[in-house]
């Protein structure tokens, strides 16, 4: 068997169900199968995840397989697949996604027509996905939250740094930049980072997309915004770069919320008439979400799940902020018990 163009790079910890459906996404792809190889970097699972690989492996007709390293975070997961991957072109996708039949091949197309050093392109949900799934994919996407900065549209209104629930970069540049950092959160945008640093051309790929699970309760997906939260002032320390205005917009907002809501409990009518306005706007934004999701329930969770997206945002930032520029600490670790989740 020729050696493979592609190596498509998965961490996984504990996510044996997950990985089946992206393993069976994988098999559908309609990019010839000779030309890609799919690592399964395992991250010191517990579970069934080496039993289910190891099924798969003699059931797909691709180049399967399965490495592990004891607990040490996505990032050095990563950097294992990177090891011992044979393509020249490296794509990243995570273990709770599924790729649309169509990814790797838009990629590769878009690679042989327009060559690039790094890629990225957008998360979506699916019908099947569960009603909280589909909110935060709203509320993650959307271009009235952060749809505009995160790369889910060609007009972004911060820079694009390519994610690794869908990000390509090619073998050259990888021995070019090095692999993923130490930071437990945000390594991904670290990386993304050093690459734009040496002019590589990065391509937002607007049809290439991935199917994101995400966090199936409130809290798992409170402690993920808050982490990002943290994540953004910990890069802002390592390069001030990575910091826009648009990412202190979440603690700004929080901190107006309390404001006005404490002003509005003390009888101050002008606030009181101001978050009347915002809770119409914020339930206006529930009903279109759940247009576009065709489903009651996405609009009922909504009212819920983008408060705590903006909120957890922005205290975790609040929190690392404090942590990094009162208190002097050089970087907030933020909640890491069962990351993967």
């Amino acid at each position: 068997m020729n050696k493979p163009v592609i190596s498509i790079i998965t961490p996984t910890y504990n996510r044996c169900d997950e990985v089946y459906h992206l393993i069976k996404s994988i098999e559908a792809q309609t990019l010839d199968h000779s030309l890609f190889e799919h690592i399964i970097s395992d991250d010191g699972s517990t579970d069934d995840t080496k039993d289910i690989v190891k099924e798969l492996q003699e059931e797909v007709n691709f180049s399967l397989y399965f490495i592990t390293q004891s607990n040490q975070g996505p990032g050095s997961a990563r950097n294992h697949g990177l090891e011992n991957s044979t393509g020249e072109l490296i794509l990243f996708i995570d273990s709770d996604c599924e790729a649309d039949p169509n990814w790797a091949e838009t990629i590769y197309s878009e690679f042989l027509n327009n060559p690039f050093g790094a890629c990225g392109g957008p998360d979506a949900s699916k019908a099947d996905f569960s009603a909280i799934q589909k909110a935060i994919d709203f509320s993650m996407t959307s271009f009235l939250t952060t749809g505009g900065m995160r790369g889910h549209s060609e007009k972004m209104l911060a820079k694009f740094y390519p994610r690794t629930h869908n990000m390509g970069m090619t073998k050259n540049l990888y021995n070019k930049v090095g692999g993923f950092g130490p930071l437990r959160h945000g390594q991904d945008i670290e990386l993304s980072n050093r690459i734009r640093k040496t002019n590589a051309n990065i391509r937002f790929i607007k049809n290439a997309i991935v199917y994101h699970r995400r966090r199936t309760t409130i809290q798992q997906f409170f402690k993920q915004v808050f982490n990002w939260g943290v994540a953004r002032v910990n890069l802002f320390q390592i390069d001030k770069q990575m910091l826009e205005p648009i990412h202190v917009i979440p603690s700004m907002a929080l901190i107006f919320i309390i404001s006005f809501v404490f002003a509005a409990f003390l009888g101050f009518r002008l606030f009181q008439h101001i978050l009347q306005v915002g809770l119409i706007l914020l339930f206006s934004l529930s009903i279109w979400g759940g247009i576009t999701r065709k489903s009651l329930s996405v609009a009922l969770l909504l009212p819920i799940i983008v408060p705590i997206q903006i909120g957890g945002y922005g205290l975790g930032f609040i929190c690392a902020f404090i942590s990094g520029f009162v208190f002097g600490r050089n970087s907030m670790i933020g909640f890491v018990n069962k990351y993967y989740r």
